[in-house]
């Protein structure tokens, strides 16, 4: 196989190969899975440890190094956002004691920024830092809700993947459906991701009709009563789009 790209893309193509089912690799793992020969593997490996990127467990396996997660919370978007959002996170989690998130859009996904556990509460399959697409969670519904027509036509011609037999795949109900977002301003996911969960998801505005990002609840579909959840999510989303936009000058 042709090495192609700089050594920089190179490097960043090799961390791009871990992943939440296959955190730790060898260096056969990242020479197969790149297709790049050992040789060059070993030494781009070599580098990225000496500067921290990776690092090596007691089985010389290969891990993701402390210094990408100290670099990465520096991303403004992220950061900005995160710090206005977290009182009014914590106070949603406070009284529901359900499991509060908060995700970006980036391309075609949503990129989970933060995530409250609850106690006790419903596992989701979702992770800070990890990717889902756009047409299933609440929080990925909400934000396609309010992304450009191009955008969201290119989302609805698919493929757009089924996760459980309630998953909605069908372009003409999912345009419905994000109308109604749009009316409502909150997207709910009822066990679209797991049959045991649904999530209400509300967008947050950095000004009218521009959504940055939406906040979610995910809770036990058993017993979920959205006429109560609906209300508290669709707040949470309102007061913290009001912390995130410019003060006017007086």
């Amino acid at each position: 196989m042709a090495i192609t790209g700089s050594v920089t893309i190179r490097s960043l193509r090799l961390l791009e190969l871990f992943t939440p089912a296959s955190p730790r690799l060898t260096l056969s793992d990242l020479s197969r899975k790149s297709g790049y020969p050992l040789s060059t593997v070993h030494r781009l490996t070599s580098d990225l440890i000496e500067w921290g990127a990776l690092e090596r467990d007691s089985s010389g396996r290969f891990t993701i190094g402390l210094k990408l997660w100290e670099i990465a919370s520096l991303a403004p978007r992220g950061t900005m956002l995160r710090e206005l959002a977290m009182p009014v996170m914590e106070d949603l989690s406070q009284i529901t004691r359900e499991n509060v998130q908060l995700g970006i859009a980036e391309g075609t996904e949503v990129v989970f920024v933060e995530r409250i556990a609850g106690q006790k509460a419903v596992p989701v399959q979702t992770r800070v830092g990890g990717r889902f697409p756009l047409t299933a969670s609440g929080i990925g519904l909400a934000l396609l809700a309010y992304m450009p027509t191009d955008v969201q036509e290119q989302v609805l011609a698919g493929p757009i993947e089924k996760f459980t037999e309630r998953t909605v795949t069908d372009p003409v109900v999912l345009r419905r459906t994000l109308a109604e977002i749009r009316r409502s301003e909150v997207a709910i996911s009822d066990r679209q991701v797991t049959m045991d969960a649904v999530s209400v998801a509300a967008p947050i505005f950095e000004r009218p009709g521009t959504a940055v990002a939406a906040v979610s609840l995910v809770v036990p579909a058993e017993g979920a009563s959205l006429n109560a959840l609906v209300p508290l999510v669709r707040a949470a989303g309102r007061t913290i789009s009001r912390a995130l936009r410019p003060r006017q000058p007086t």
